[in-house]
């Protein structure tokens, strides 16, 4: 157990993961810490306290892990962005560019309702790229997104400004210079 109180303490760094050159913030340390894990959840709903929430939508992966717990403790449903081809019934799919390539995600055509009110959740915000598609998804199914929430920002890749010019509020709990 780490005696911090700041998340950011309860991050790893894996130097040269998944290739040379990046710095990959690891939040697994993080989750894996029961003050650490609670410490994010709470700061992650902070700026959202007494919002109207109907469904808290995490995206893949470790978004799962974040939009679950938070969820669970506002008493909501949640909703799952997953890679294509990984949800069993109808859905519909977004389209976006990767730092290295494309990728395509989806959510169930039934998740969400006209006028639900979500709050998107994922551990890392790059480019904003899939946090965009996720957006996207939502508002096609009719759903307002009243805020996305992140615990790490990498600010030079864009991600925080991309999102705020679609009009998104973003929460972040930590940030990290370069990528």
């Amino acid at each position: 157990m780490i005696a911090s109180s700041s998340v950011k303490d309860y991050i790893r760094t894996i130097v040269d993961f998944p290739h040379e050159g990046i710095m990959f913030r690891d939040v697994t340390t993080l989750f894996a810490d029961p003050r650490g894990f609670r410490m994010a959840i709470d700061q992650l709903l902070n700026p959202y306290a007494g919002a109207q929430i109907d469904k808290v939508v995490g995206l893949e992966a470790r978004g799962f892990i974040l939009g679950g717990a938070i969820a669970h403790q506002l008493s909501k449903g949640f909703v799952p962005i997953r890679k294509k081809g990984k949800l069993p019934a109808a859905t519909i799919a977004e389209e976006y560019k990767l730092e290295y390539g494309e990728a395509v995600v989806e959510i169930h055509d039934d998740a969400l309702a006209p006028g639900e009110k979500v709050l998107i959740v994922d551990d890392l915000l790059a480019t904003g790229g899939t946090c965009e598609a996720g957006i996207k998804l939502c508002e096609r199914l009719g759903a307002e997104v009243i805020g996305c929430a992140f615990i790490v920002d990498l600010p030079e890749l864009g991600g925080r400004k991309r999102l705020e010019e679609m009009g998104m509020d973003v929460h972040t709990l930590c940030e990290y210079a370069g990528a």
